[in-house]
């Protein structure tokens, strides 16, 4: 059975006890390891929002900047440049909760204003000391990633002594951070970055014991979606495998305990989910 958890989104407050959220990812970038750059002009990728949200994401995820391993930062007015026009021609159309794939303040800033209401921050908070004060400015939902490392060097030879602990006490510390900023505590969510810094084991680790990771009852991220950990353990090189594994994990981690949901797949996860939901309505 879910525990009783609240995220506030804007004027919106989503029971995450009863229902998990889809976010389906829009990369807006030429290097994505996952997409090859597909959605890059603001016509694609306008068209693939709109395409993820008829499939049932409740979430549009839209990011700028490569955050995959040895990927080199992007400046701020480029990252503003790629994200602000889809961000704007989106809100336009849709009423689906939007949310910024970013770490700096200054485009956080310009999403929110283009009509984001959520700021997905891979550094955790650590990358911009704007960008706490400005969340609770804005009165944003805040969703904070562990990230060993930078994108360049995370996954050169991470180390931790307990995985799960480390992670678990960096969402207290950062947790308490974002509340002396005064950002509402019902509208932080937690994302322990699988892949972020982590080799297999401390990935298979965090996904086994994911209920240590519901700090203050915060809502769970969970991005696994077409991620290198699931080649390595169906020994397969092709994308399009990882596809079956990740929407397996979607049911498995929903029944554990997980709430939102990061993925590229929006359709089959989705579906992977309402089976899930129906099922689990059943043993409460």
């Amino acid at each position: 059975m879910m525990r009783g958890r609240q995220w506030k989104i804007g004027d919106r407050i989503f029971d995450l006890s009863r229902q998990g959220l889809i976010m389906g990812i829009l990369n807006v970038t030429p290097d994505s390891f996952s997409d090859s750059g597909k959605f890059f002009t603001v016509e694609k990728a306008v068209e693939h929002g709109l395409r993820i949200v008829r499939e049932g994401a409740q979430i549009v995820d839209v990011g700028g900047e490569s955050t995959r391993p040895g990927a080199e930062p992007v400046a701020a007015e480029e990252e503003l440049r790629r994200v602000i026009p889809v961000i704007e021609k989106l809100r336009a159309k849709i009423d689906t909760v939007i949310s910024i794939d970013t770490s700096k303040a200054q485009v956080a800033r310009a999403a929110i204003q283009a009509g984001a209401s959520i700021v997905n921050d891979v550094t955790g908070g650590r990358g911009d000391v704007e960008i706490m004060p400005l969340v609770a400015e804005t009165k944003s939902a805040f969703i904070i990633m562990h990230m060993q490392g930078n994108p360049r060097t995370m996954q050169i030879e991470p180390r931790y002594v307990d995985v799960v602990s480390e992670v678990a006490d960096f969402f207290r510390q950062q947790y308490a951070r974002a509340l002396e900023y005064g950002i509402n505590p019902m509208a932080i969510a937690f994302d322990p970055g699988i892949g972020f810094g982590k080799t297999l084991q401390h990935n298979l680790e965090l996904l086994a014991r994911l209920d240590e990771l519901h700090v203050h009852d915060r809502p769970l991220v969970i991005g696994v979606s077409r991620k290198s950990f699931l080649a390595k353990l169906i020994d397969s090189s092709e994308m399009k495998d990882r596809l079956a594994p990740a929407v397996a994990l979607t049911s498995f981690l929903r029944a554990r305990g997980a709430n939102v949901f990061r993925v590229h797949d929006v359709k089959e996860n989705v579906n992977a989910l309402r089976v899930t939901e129906t099922i689990l309505q059943r043993t409460k």
